[in-house]
């Protein structure tokens, strides 16, 4: 319901981020562009929260599959799967630049109509998008390193170069402004409207203001673990996210294509329908556990290449016959052809009909391609494995390892149900898998990564799921030797810059690769992520 009020957002924000000219007269005004004065910042704030969640390309054709989620045998799906470049490598590469700035120009956009206004009115909305900033500038600053942040989103001031800031000092400041907003909500002040996270719920919202907190907290463990464990602490302090309940999750709407699940679209294109599935690493870890995960996630098509590629209808669901696709393979007929790889199991159909890929795992179609599908944030799984992790190191953050692991193996089996009713896993399942599953302290940190990795994959936060594998180098993922990839069989740590960054912001971006050691590279490695 929340996202029918975004059309109304989309119309106000084309009028204000519209350039104008003083000498420009009233005939050349747009009498349909909403002005500041006639905005309402929730609006702003809405769209900020859709554009920044629904990720689409932007986390399927790397993180995707370089994070042995999912893997493909089709073209552009190699650039995660084969680390190799295809025709549009650069704008895929750009794809979460463009879109985290995009979000961020709508968030500024509220902050400054809302301080204009003043009062409890506002309050909210200026605390909701400060918080929901810093959630889009660490994504940024954790795929590309140094970035615009002191300066940026002020091209209004005619300011159309911003300095790259360092990422030590971005990090820095979003610990602090996070505390900040986050003591800025107020539970007695006008609560956000048009909050697709949690409805204005200032409670949730500051609980979600401490996860996050941890988040950025603990992506500093390998860099400057005394600022860690300080931030990680003040965020168990606080109160993090209670239960799956809390998860932050943005449900899309099918009304248009400006509100659809944008992943949805992308898995339901023909070639990526037909040649995107579940990848062998995660179909045989889940085996390998017995986890329960496995009977809700994947189904084999039915037999042929016609109902291979008919989206209306749903495949065999047994968890004894799911199969994942090795990641570095393709069609193309040559030695990496996946039908002469070993284990093959060869296709279904005959002839023509003939579906190469037809005994392989896909994800559910009525679970992970719902136009109306969910987009996972932040959930009280993750936290809870950070937590856990916090608690191995002997940071004090009320709890031991093994409490707040069973709790995130808890959270991240609940949270099934969240992508769909089919998907929901039985409380006595659940309860039966965690007491089952129990923390090894010789093995901790592995197990806990392990499960984080497992929660993003099989929620479809992929781009979370490989900044956190940066991080704490969990699962051991193989990675994939293919013919002409071009970071020397190296899974990706980083996105490469926005080719247009050469041309429009050329010496700020130079500075900015020189702080990169071996230069704008896929292989290269931010500042947290520098051993």
């Amino acid at each position: 319901m929340r996202l029918k009020y975004l059309y109304i957002s989309l119309i106000a924000v084309t009028g204000l981020s519209a350039c104008s000219k003083d000498s420009l007269d009233e005939t050349n005004t747009d009498p349909k562009a909403a002005t500041e004065e006639q905005m309402d910042p929730n609006f702003l704030f809405t769209d900020a929260q859709l554009t920044f969640s629904n990720t689409g390309y932007s986390q399927l054709l790397y993180q995707s599959t370089a994070m042995q989620g999912l893997a493909s045998t089709f073209g552009y799906y190699g650039n995660g799967d084969k680390y190799v470049n295809t025709n549009g490598s650069a704008g895929y590469q750009a794809l979460i630049f463009t879109g985290g700035y995009t979000a961020l120009s709508r968030l500024n956009q509220a902050i400054k109509i809302s301080e204009s206004r003043g009062g409890d009115e506002y309050t909210n909305i200026i605390a909701g998008s400060k918080i929901l900033r810093t959630l889009i500038f660490q994504r940024l600053t954790d795929t590309y390193g140094d970035i615009p942040y002191s300066e940026a989103l002020s091209a209004q001031e005619g300011n159309v170069t911003p300095v790259y800031d360092r990422q030590q000092n971005i990090y820095t400041d979003m610990l602090t402004q996070l505390d900040s907003a986050i003591n800025q909500l107020n539970d007695q002040a006008t609560p956000l409207s048009g909050d697709l996270f949690y409805d204005g719920n200032v409670a949730q919202w500051r609980r979600f203001g401490y996860s996050l907190m941890l988040r950025v907290a603990m992506r500093l463990t390998k860099i400057d673990p005394a600022t860690a464990q300080e931030w990680a602490e003040r965020a168990a302090a606080g109160g993090t996210l209670a239960n799956a309940a809390d998860n932050a999750i943005v449900y899309t709407d099918p009304a248009s294509g400006e509100t659809n699940n944008a992943t949805t679209n992308a898995l339901k294109t023909a070639d990526d329908f037909r040649e995107v599935r579940w990848s062998q690493t995660l179909i045989n870890y889940l085996r390998s556990t017995s986890d329960p995960r496995l009977s809700v996630i994947g189904e084999i098509p039915l037999e042929g290449l016609a109902n291979n590629q008919n989206q209306t209808l749903t495949g065999n669901t047994d968890s004894t016959v799911q199969l994942g696709l090795p990641n570095g393979f393709d069609l193309g007929g040559g030695t990496t052809d996946i039908r002469r790889s070993v284990g093959y199991p060869g296709g279904t159909g005959s002839g023509s009909n003939t579906a190469p890929l037809g005994l392989y795992s896909r994800p559910r179609v009525n679970v992970y391609m719902k136009d109306d599908g969910a987009n996972f944030i932040l959930s009280y799984a993750e936290t809870e494995f950070l937590l856990a992790e916090a608690a191995v190191r002997g940071w004090n953050v009320n709890g031991d390892a093994a409490t707040h692991y069973a709790n995130g193996l808890t959270g991240a089996l609940e949270a099934m149900a969240q992508l769909d009713a089919s998907a929901a896993i039985s409380s006595g399942t659940i309860a039966s898998y965690v007491s089952a599953h129990p923390l090894d302290n010789a093995k901790a940190m592995q197990m806990i990564n392990e499960q984080y990795w497992l929660t993003d994959v099989t929620t479809f936060n992929f781009i979370e799921c490989w900044l956190n594998w940066k991080r704490s180098g969990f699962p051991a993922l193989t990675p994939v030797v293919y013919p002409g990839n071009v970071t020397s069989g190296r899974i990706p740590r980083r996105m490469i810059y926005p080719t247009t960054e050469t041309t429009l912001n050329p010496n700020n971006y130079q500075a900015a690769v020189a702080n990169l050691s071996g230069g704008d590279l896929l292989t290269s490695r931010v500042w947290w992520d520098a051993n």
